[in-house]
């Protein structure tokens, strides 16, 4: 990606984000793509066409959706931005799948909407604490008495984090910031929250090496990337959805093998609109990786979520403010169902 610093963990995966939005808002993103055939599988992603997606651009380049039963269906995905809300894509038919995380989700589930997760990219989402090198925040009591920057949509998330580490508000002594941090590289606060596939790698290609403390390994594992769908599909397309996860395990398989050249799908095909960097898309890709493979991912599979780690979302929300039982939000039977009948997916 560009030098640039986008906002788009903080849009996307900030709890105080919502994923409410207005059906109009999803349309002016979607663009020319709404008006595509109807029979096409609409995807609504998470964000911009760029690294995040390189398991569909391998899905697609190498024919997987196609190979796997789903014709005469062609498989379009659409890029997302600020302001779209996949869930909101979902409820109003726009979309039949897309790509969010569970604190999104999670609350229109509670205000109503009869969608399900069914599959998880990220086994661990990206949110971390940001800090130099020289002074590192290493652990969350570290954060005790320092100056945090935090974005005025993350601060729920931020607060969720202290929480969940026997930490209070007078703790820290949180700033108000906007996007770029530079006034971390400045010294004006002592860290950053930030995403761990972006600005930590900007800011090392930059000449100033960071610390990283990863949300997900201190008490607030939640997933993401996490793939959605209404319960209808499960009701009446569960073959049809069956035949999608399959030829989406496939595609990550070979993304995860290969950083080089999903950067390279990412910068010169499918975002080439979005003036990607492919050195910059590979950092990111190797980056990625390991967020997308786990321990337990090596076992049961790309995309799998254990019980366990499905209790632990649970809790993790209910941390942020969002109280549910684990049927209310994940439905991993489908995905099960797919590695059953294709068990050479977890070679």
């Amino acid at each position: 990606m560009s030098a640039t610093f986008d906002r788009r963990s903080f849009l996307r995966y900030s709890v105080a984000a919502g994923g409410v939005v207005g059906a109009s808002s999803l349309l002016a993103a979607c663009g020319s793509d709404s008006s595509s055939s109807s029979d096409a599988i609409k995807v609504q992603l998470s964000w911009i066409k760029n690294i995040e997606f390189a398991g569909e651009y391998f899905a697609l380049e190498k024919g997987y959706y196609k190979a796997a039963g789903i014709t005469p269906d062609p498989v379009l995905l659409t890029g997302g931005g600020a302001g779209t809300g996949v869930e909101t894509g979902l409820t109003a038919k726009k979309v039949w799948i897309g790509m969010t995380a569970p604190q999104l989700t999670a609350p229109v589930i509670l205000q109503g909407a009869k969608l399900k997760t069914v599959a998880a990219t990220y086994q661990k989402n990206p949110f971390c604490i940001m800090s130099s090198a020289k002074s590192p925040i290493a652990t969350p009591a570290d954060m005790k008495g320092r100056k945090i920057g935090v974005q005025a949509s993350n601060e729920n998330v931020f607060k969720a984090l202290l929480t969940a580490n026997g930490l209070k508000d007078s703790d820290v002594e949180k700033i108000t910031v906007q996007y770029d941090p530079t006034p971390l590289t400045k010294g004006e606060v002592d860290g950053w929250v930030a995403y761990s596939t972006n600005e930590p790698i900007t800011l090392a290609a930059q000449g100033f090496p960071t610390e990283t403390l990863l949300f997900a390994d201190h008490n607030l594992p939640l997933v993401a990337e996490t793939l959605v769908v209404r319960q209808e599909t499960i009701d009446k397309e569960r073959d049809k959805l069956k035949k999608f996860l399959k030829a989406e395990i496939q595609g990550w398989k070979d993304a995860v093998a290969n950083p080089r050249m999903s950067a390279e799908l990412a910068a010169n095909k499918y975002g080439k609109d979005q003036k990607l960097k492919v050195e910059d898309q590979e950092k990111e890709a190797i980056a990625q990786n390991d967020l997308v493979v786990s321990a337990d991912t090596k076992v049961n599979g790309l995309l799998t979520m254990t019980d366990q780690l499905i209790e632990e979302n649970i809790a993790a929300l209910a941390k942020a403010g969002y109280t549910l039982k684990g049927a209310d939000i994940f439905d991993l039977s489908v995905l099960k169902e797919v590695y059953e009948e294709n068990p050479d997916l977890k070679a």
